[in-house]
């Protein structure tokens, strides 16, 4: 009872989604204490009137800007700019053209309008009459009266106005069809419109007045010229374009008929538009640009003087410069800015999480534990981080610490946070947990791209490096190499930023190696303690674990010989396997040699170890042999824990079977009771179905390793079929869909299978004394030509089955 509370417990911190946020908000708390300390620690801050406290003298040399006279000097360069406006030539182009275009369509349909009513009007020849039908009385068809010019040509008013852009009155359309649309009145048109466009014409000329005394900037659209123009009052503003319109049109329509007179003034007047226009956008951009030409005024300020006396009230000048010391020139409220870093730091997290780390924990049976050690270990480097940040900055040479390519963030020992996670998690979540911290540290540095750069290559080429870690000098050999790369990049960054001192340069060098040593260093001394805390476990243990004198493989071979031969066999298949498709070889093999210990509590009951040739099933109900068999898996959980195995070999032997059934004993009891009177899930293995590689190919290699014994003279075609006709069924039950074994792979283990079961079980060359005593005993007598024992009843989970079989596996 207490086992199983205990059991429950342990699910709901492992599982709870509420312990997750609560690991979130840690994270960002700790982090936005170590940003903005202020939020925490008690510091005086004064405003302008206050009165001082004590004395405040500048601890360092720096620089204050001047900004009114920074102000004057900017307004001064805005001023001088000129307002930019665009002198548009297509619009008159453009009029000219549609004008043209109108007139010469509305000339061409007025002359095939005239012709056919000319062609209507004229009578019919002695020819046309003779060929035209009878006449009919006059009573019968009535005279059609025939449509007038200037009515059919209303037919292409539309056309008109669309062409010329302005709305033309029926009257207006009249006269111009009275007059034929004559090139005339074209040309006079033209002549006016072009007259006065040629001026300029602006929408707004008062606000252009303005602009009188400096003037304007004139920039052709067309040729993008620009030519500086005083005189503003030659172009015309919209009323003085139409009184333009007239005093151009009465030399050119004198003694013109007055009716067309006026149309003509008319039309040209609404034809004319603003061809000169203001550039809003243009003028702001460059007075911006003006602007930020203009360089601050800077005064300098000497470490030791005084920037509050006490007793005075503090000043504008003071308080600014109070704050440019301490790093605040830009005024803004500290918890806002706490809030914005938490959140955006929260953000990043709970993006990665969601996008690259949640897919992966399920994977790899990560729970609130896993992300429990990712948050410790964060929080320690941030701690670490802000240390460095804290350290008096005359600790190396002088040198400011917010600098982003200081000596102290070069010699932070950041990557020992992606190597310790890389020790204990996969190399995926290595990279995620790399780049948060990365992010988080460049902030804390206040440093720019080049800081996040020089982190997160360390930290990715550590977890590189760190790939197959099986014995603890790699380690320190990993922050050697570290240490070379920091040294590389801390001098390409120097350049990058500038420095070209040949003292600062050898000295960051430095600096940077022995931060990635440390990191090495860090990480091989704080493994240990982890593996302690978490109940991690590291491949250099897996190591301790793979070595056959330890107790429990000792307490198999001399209880369980069978099955501890069958679990070496298995860990030297999964090894193999392992290395084929990319998994980890010592996990799997540790694995292969634990996942059977379960029958240390009742290993008579499986045949591997009897040795009298007497089956205790054979008095049992099929449902109680099941148990049995299904007891084993438990049993080694609880040995595995006892024995303080680590959780990687627990899940092993949990999921080593899956969800697969004990076909043997099921069908032995459908035979004896009834197939409606046996429930399948009575004799089906309680699970879960291997969730990784490694658990995986447990179960492919402790089925074919089981099954290669009953093979009658196992040739390397038999064993071949054997595995693959395995391998098959185990696929087509379903058992390996959530371990990431994609065909590619079940093929490459096939084929690692057969090459080590054929090694196992080749045929020898028969000696001459084998040879004599094969002839006098009979056809088996050879020990090596012996058939194999018969299956055992319940380990032939996975009988042949021909149909769905993939056919390629484990061959060439």
């Amino acid at each position: 009872m207490r086992e199983r509370k205990k059991e429950t417990i342990d699910r709901f911190f492992n599982l709870n989604p509420h312990i997750r946020w609560g690991l979130l908000a840690f994270i960002a708390i700790v982090f936005t204490v170590a940003l903005y300390p202020s939020l925490v620690v008690q510091k005086h801050h004064y405003a302008i009137g206050d009165v001082v406290q004590s004395d405040v003298k500048a601890s360092r040399d720096f620089f204050i800007e001047d900004e009114k006279a920074t102000e004057v000097y900017r307004r001064q360069a805005v001023d001088n700019i000129l307002t930019v406006y665009d002198l548009n030539p297509k619009i008159l182009k453009s009029t000219v053209d549609g004008l043209n275009e109108a007139f010469s369509r509305m000339q061409a349909a007025y002359e095939m309008e005239r012709k056919k009513i000319e062609e209507e009007s004229r009578p019919l020849t002695d020819p046309e009459m003779e060929s035209q039908p009878a006449p009919v009385e006059p009573a019968d068809v009535p005279d059609l009266p025939m449509v007038p010019l200037s009515e059919r040509m209303q037919a292409q008013k539309n056309l008109f106005e669309d062409k010329i852009d302005i709305e033309v009155s029926d009257g207006a359309f009249a006269i111009l069809t009275e007059h034929g649309f004559s090139e005339e009145i074209t040309r006079l048109l033209t002549t006016i419109v072009t007259q006065v466009l040629s001026k300029g014409v602006v929408a707004n000329k008062e606000v252009l007045l303005k602009e009188t005394d400096n003037g304007i900037t004139l920039r052709n659209v067309e040729t993008m010229t620009e030519t500086h123009v005083l005189n503003l009052k030659q172009f015309y503003g919209p009323d003085q374009a139409k009184t333009m319109v007239r005093i151009v049109a009465d030399p050119l329509l004198k003694g013109m008929n007055y009716a067309l007179l006026n149309l003509i003034v008319d039309f040209a007047q609404r034809m004319i538009q603003p061809n000169i226009t203001p550039n809003i956008h243009e003028t702001e951009a460059r007075k911006k640009i003006a602007a930020e030409q203009v360089k601050p005024v800077i005064t300098m300020i000497k470490k030791g003087e005084m920037l509050l006396r006490e007793g005075e009230r503090v000043t504008s000048l003071q308080l600014r410069k109070l704050e440019t010391m301490e790093g605040q020139a830009d005024i803004h409220p500290v918890p806002l800015a706490g809030a914005g870093a938490a959140t955006m730091l929260a953000t990043l997290l709970i993006i990665q999480y969601h996008v690259r780390l949640e897919r992966r924990m399920v994977s790899f049976n990560f729970g609130n534990k896993d992300l429990l050690f990712l948050a410790c270990v964060m929080v320690a480097l941030i701690v670490v981080v802000k240390f460095a940040t804290t350290l008096p900055e005359d600790w190396f040479l002088g040198l400011p610490l917010t600098r982003p390519a200081s000596p102290v963030g070069f010699g932070i020992p950041l990557a020992a946070g992606a190597m310790i996670v890389r020790l204990f998690m996969d190399r995926e979540t290595s990279l995620i947990f790399s780049l948060v911290l990365a992010l988080a540290a460049s902030m804390m540095l206040q440093g720019g791209l080049e800081t996040f750069i020089y982190f997160i290559l360390g930290c990715t080429m550590a977890t590189w490096w760190l790939e197959d870690c099986r014995e603890r000098k790699i380690i320190i050999k990993t922050g050697a190499k570290l240490g070379f790369l920091n040294a590389f990049l801390a001098v390409v960054i120097d350049l990058y930023l500038g420095v070209t001192s040949w003292n600062q340069l050898p000295f960051d060098a430095t600096v940077a190696f022995w931060g990635g040593v440390g990191a090495g260093i860090i990480t091989a001394g704080m493994a240990p303690v982890v593996e302690m805390l978490f109940h991690y476990t590291t491949d250099i243990t897996l190591l301790e674990l793979a070595n056959l004198d330890r107790p429990i493989l000792r307490r198999l071979m001399l209880e369980a010989p069978g099955t501890y031969h069958h679990s070496v066999v298995v860990g030297s298949l999964v090894e193999a396997a392992a290395t084929e498709i990319g998994a980890n070889p010592i996990l799997a093999k540790v694995c292969g040699y634990y996942h059977d210990i379960g029958k240390l509590k009742q290993p008579l009951y499986f045949i591997e170890n009897q040795s009298d040739g007497h089956n205790r099933h054979d008095k049992l109900a099929p449902s109680m042999s099941a148990l049995i068999l299904i007891a084993h898996v438990k049993n080694g959980v609880e040995l595995a824990r006892k024995n303080k195995l680590g959780q990687v070999i627990i899940d092993a032997i949990q999921q080593h079977h899956g969800t697969s059934t004990i076909s043997y004993f099921y069908e032995k009891a459908k035979k004896a009771k009834g197939e409606e009177a046996v429930k399948i899930d009575d004799f089906r293995y309680p699970g879960p179905r291997p969730q990784t590689r490694e658990a995986g190919l447990v179960m492919l290699a402790d089925v074919v390793e089981a099954a290669s014994r009953t093979l009658e003279n196992p040739t390397p075609s038999r064993i071949q079929g054997l595995v693959q006709n395995l391998i098959n069924k185990i696929f087509s039950d379903g058992q390996l869909d959530h371990c990431e074994l994609t065909l590619k792979d079940l093929h490459l283990i096939a084929n690692s299978y057969n090459k080590i079961l054929n090694g196992i079980h080749h045929h020898r060359i028969e000696y001459q004394e084998s040879a004599d005593t094969a002839s006098e005993k009979g056809k088996h007598a050879s020990t090596d030509r012996r058939p194999s024992r018969p299956p055992q009843a319940g380990e032939r989970r996975y009988p042949d089955d021909r149909k769905a079989r993939i056919k390629r596996l484990g061959l060439p």
